[in-house]
């Protein structure tokens, strides 16, 4: 069993990955300075040290401090060295970006997988706190992308800069013409975001002179589908994990 770990701004996911395939996915929030979430981990962790033989522990990571606090843990826990993405474990594929070592290494990770799995040229959006653009070439290269706030970023900027403006559930709208301010905000945020998701991969595949295949992952993937116009070659919500484990089997 390898244990793929996501450690995003908001969640820490946690992917069971055998013979390629993801047969469980366990997320929790990343607040490890809070006493019950710790509590929380240290029940999950000691769950699965009784549950599983843990061949390897691989980790990807965009919060540094988490990753330092996480490493520390699964040494005492599991009584193993995580592998960690970009540190010990090289990502192959060809960075375009000007700046190479600015690239998130999500970024790069579920560019490599959609590459592997779903072939190229693409583009892949993640759905998660931030709502990330990435464009592969027909060469397989990662050419770089775009990034915007994500679904609830922006929900919770619209209840706390505005004096007005109440906080709402992400809940799918029934239809795009709110009819209170509830449903207004919901249609804006789906139908708004899928607009924009649509014209960002026509843009992208512009400047990439192709059509590309569209691969979504994150936590609103599947739900975001729905508001797009544009054909969705593959929905993954596994893709990172699927990507970690590519690279360390």
């Amino acid at each position: 069993m390898i244990i793929a770990i996501d450690i995003g701004n908001s969640t820490i996911g946690f992917g069971f990955v055998k013979d390629g395939r993801v047969e469980r996915v366990s997320v929790i929030e990343n607040e490890l300075d809070s006493e019950l979430v710790r509590a929380k981990l240290e029940n999950f962790m000691e769950s699965v040290a009784e549950r599983y033989k843990i061949n390897k522990v691989v980790i990807c990571s965009v919060v540094p401090l988490t990753l330092k606090k996480l490493e520390r843990r699964i040494k005492k826990a599991w009584g193993m060295t995580p592998l960690i993405i970009g540190r010990d474990v090289k990502i192959p594929i060809e960075n375009k970006y000007r700046k190479p070592r600015q690239v998130g290494k999500d970024r790069l990770l579920c560019g490599f997988a959609a590459l592997e799995l779903y072939g190229a040229p693409s583009v892949v959006i993640d759905l998660g706190t931030a709502i990330t653009f990435d464009g592969i070439s027909a060469k397989g290269e990662y050419l770089g992308g775009a990034i915007i706030p994500g679904l609830r970023l922006s929900a919770q900027a619209l209840f706390e800069k505005t004096a007005l403006l109440p906080r709402v559930r992400i809940e799918e709208p029934k239809k795009v013409i709110g009819r209170s301010t509830e449903e207004s905000i919901q249609s804006g945020i789906f139908h708004g975001y899928g607009a924009l998701c649509d014209g960002m991969v026509d843009r992208l595949g512009e400047e990439m002179g192709c059509h590309p295949k569209v691969i979504m992952t994150g936590g609103h993937a599947s739900t975001m589908r729905k508001f797009m116009k544009h054909p969705v070659h593959a929905v993954d919500q596994d893709l990172i994990f699927k990507g970690m484990a590519l690279l360390s089997s």
